[in-house]
């Protein structure tokens, strides 16, 4: 799993950061996946290595506009490129009307289907998407409107197979090791094998969070506990607390206390307020070190920037 983030500012785009979005590249399965999808997102795409023709899935937290302007754009431009596979948009009730009432008063028709799955989650949260690889969790953040958080978690994969073993059951090398790998009980020689045999325990996939806009709250903690990288908006320094407690958005130090109470592995900072650009007397740097304080594990997102999550090594 491949996380670029395309977006890092929050409210307006500055010289050096766009709005929100975050793109989710998964290899295995020649995918990309969207995480909210601010103005300027296919500009960003375009900047990036990433091919737009392997979109699938946008995933949008809520409706403010620094997170929803750049949809019609980006799904108009995918039409006129003769994309036909079709999009999943996932994303609180009204977002079916904003994206239907943009393209029909632009006069837009898309060559492609759209798939609309409303995300209104009760309190505990519920299962968004779900497949044999990948499973995605919603919880409602705590914000001026509603807002949720995702966790897209990769299932455990089979653990390393023994080679040995098999050589030395004369289980002769090919095609029948790829479905002893994936646990597959076959029939060979007259022997039963049960690739579980054959196989160390199973290692955890990994999982990521992504809680923007919120305030501090307990739905994020819960959401992240234990999650190998938490990307948790830090709109406000921790000297303006009061200012965002009266927006509904984070500070760097609850940002830092969601991680530490959530038990993750890495904190990665954004959503940042235009107000503490480089020069200013409260900057970039003092952000980062007002999180790490709490939480040494925590860098600072910048556009562009990616960040690889692999599969555990076996023990």
């Amino acid at each position: 799993m491949q996380v670029t983030f395309l977006g890092t500012s929050s409210g307006v785009p500055t010289r050096q950061r766009n709005v929100s979005s975050l793109a989710v590249r998964l290899p295995q399965r020649s995918e990309i996946w969207l995480l909210d999808c601010g103005e300027a997102t296919q500009h960003q795409l375009l900047c990036s290595p990433l091919r737009v023709s392997q979109l699938r899935r946008i995933f949008i937290t809520h409706m403010h506009g620094d997170h929803v302007f750049g949809l019609p754009g980006l799904l108009a431009s995918l039409g006129m490129a003769g994309m036909a596979a079709g999009l999943d948009l996932y994303g609180p009730p009204p977002l079916q009307s904003f994206v239907e009432s943009a393209l029909q008063f632009s006069s837009t028709r898309l060559s492609y289907p759209l798939h609309f799955h409303a995300n209104v989650p009760p309190g505990e949260g519920h299962v968004l998407f779900e497949d044999d690889d990948l499973m995605v969790e919603s919880r409602p953040l705590w914000h001026r409107i509603p807002a949720s958080g995702f966790r897209i978690v990769q299932k455990p994969r089979p653990g390393r197979f023994d080679v040995e073993k098999a050589k030395s059951l004369g289980l002769p090398p090919g095609p029948l090791y790829g479905r002893l790998k994936t646990g597959e009980t076959i029939a060979v020689g007259g022997r039963t094998i049960e690739g579980t045999s054959l196989c160390g325990p199973p290692r955890p996939g990994v999982s990521l969070v992504y809680a923007t806009d919120t305030v501090f709250c307990d739905g994020a903690v819960d959401l992240a506990r234990g999650a190998d990288l938490l990307i948790h908006e830090a709109t406000f320094a921790h000297r303006d607390g009061e200012m965002a407690l009266q927006r509904l958005h984070s500070t760097t130090t609850m940002a830092a206390q969601v991680a530490l109470a959530a038990g993750v592995s890495k904190l990665a900072l954004t959503h940042f307020s235009p107000r503490y650009m480089p020069g200013r007397a409260v900057g970039p740097d003092d952000l980062l070190a007002e999180a790490r304080a709490i939480f040494p594990a925590t860098i600072m997102a910048r556009d562009f920037l990616t960040l690889e999550l692999t599969s555990k090594p076996d023990e």
